[in-house]
């Protein structure tokens, strides 16, 4: 293996990095912005079904996992062969899932279309494939900005199409909704064309491409900050889960008017905006592992208190900001610090993993809800879960360190 460290260009000169990073973003702004909406059609579409909370919330959860099964692997074909491919198979597939969701006359249709399907979709065309390009086109230095900027995008999805999608339900219904949702995934190849390239676009080093997937696997799980990282953020697709799809419902529960879910879900998405873009300057700037740590207790205190303090639109709201700033705040520096351990020509494949562990949290944080309420008319078991979980992360993510692998610590050297 060459400790040569060799810049490997095959970027056209139109590529310029704002267009791919603007590109990128709207993608993850459409992309995050109409899966974190699925909640909202829980209520409609089991007022018209008949079906159960377990029968929604298991579709959830299988949108969940094969959202963290897809990712890895689409992130390991867009290292080899391109963003682009990757994005437009995902977006076609999230089309056809979307479509399938809004027609489903029985439970396994809503299974295979909601869950199956718009999972594999969003799992190839999130802002996990799309930041593992952002960090092929700008320098070490901008990574974890960059990534904080594209967090911030899916986020503003969450913004804005909370409003959207309440409105056209109430307009247009569940199922004409999700089918406009259909056609608006189509629009995601075009503006894809910027991303068009592989792992060996940009600063890619060629120590980096002699490493095979196998080698990157095995070096990946023998090292232990790697490991934590990937345990720890089980706990945040567990919470990020968990209030995305029940949350709306659980508002509705405590006797607070549904229009009060709505304004929490675009106030979620609107200040973690802010708290992603925050998130991407600290973590260049600070300790990856603390800001972690100190991200999950944060969230913990929020559970706890919103648990203690009696229910009102003002704790709703008051919840809800303080949730949009540690929303999605993890992720660039979870990212960044994969980044900073291995380089970046199996960023896709490797940070996919963390996200994979991440999505098994998200399956069990969507059906546990749906389960455990409909057995126990309550949703009290799972947010004490939630903070019990915010803890143990604290704890994982503390001892990590942020520092390249021997291998890459040796080229550069």
């Amino acid at each position: 293996m060459s400790a040569t460290s060799t810049p490997v260009s095959h970027k056209p000169a139109w590529q310029a990095v704002w267009i791919v990073i603007t590109c990128g973003c709207i993608i993850a702004m459409m992309t995050f912005g109409v899966r974190s909406a699925m909640g909202f059609f829980q209520a409609p579409m089991l007022a018209d079904t008949g079906w159960s909370r377990t029968t929604f919330g298991l579709a959830m959860a299988i949108q969940q996992l094969l959202w963290g099964v897809t990712q890895p692997i689409m992130g390991a074909v867009a290292d080899r062969y391109g963003t682009w491919r990757v994005l437009t198979f995902g977006a076609v597939v999230y089309a056809v899932g979307n479509y399938m969701m809004a027609v489903s006359s029985a439970p396994i249709w809503l299974h295979v279309g909601g869950g199956v399907l718009v999972g594999i979709g969003v799992g190839s065309a999130s802002f996990g494939i799309i930041l593992a390009a952002f960090a092929r086109t700008v320098s070490p230095e901008q990574r974890s900005f960059v990534f904080g900027v594209g967090t911030a995008a899916a986020s503003l999805g969450m913004f804005v199409f909370a409003p959207i999608s309440q409105g056209l339900i109430e307009s247009l219904g569940w199922s004409d909704t999700l089918t406009w949702f259909a056609v608006l995934m189509l629009i995601i190849p075009v503006l894809a064309l910027p991303l068009i390239g592989s792992a060996r676009s940009g600063g890619t080093n060629l120590t980096d491409d002699d490493l095979t997937i196998r080698e990157a696997l095995a070096e990946a799980f023998s090292t232990r900050g790697y490991v934590l990282l990937t345990i720890g953020f089980f706990v945040c697709g567990f919470h990020v889960a968990f209030l995305a799809v029940h949350f709306p419902a659980y508002v509705n529960d405590l006797g607070i008017d549904t229009k009060w879910a709505v304004v929490a879900i675009a106030l979620i998405g609107g200040f973690n905006v802010i708290g992603s873009l925050a998130a991407g300057i600290i973590g260049q700037r600070y300790s990856k592992p603390v800001f972690l740590a100190l991200i999950y207790i944060g969230r913990s205190i929020a559970f706890t208190l919103f648990l203690l303090i009696p229910a009102s639109p003002t704790t709703v709201v008051i919840f809800a900001v303080a949730m949009g700033f540690l929303w999605l705040s993890t992720v660039p520096p979870t990212n960044a610090l994969v980044a900073v351990m291995f380089g970046t020509r199996h960023l896709g494949l490797l940070g996919g993993l963390v996200f994979f562990n991440h999505q098994i949290g998200s399956f069990l944080g969507v059906w546990l809800g749906g389960y455990l309420y409909d057995i126990m008319g309550s949703y009290d078991v799972v947010w004490w879960i939630g903070v019990a979980l915010g803890l143990i992360a604290a704890i994982l993510h503390w001892p990590i360190k942020e520092q390249p692998v021997p291998r890459l610590a040796s080229a550069a050297a």
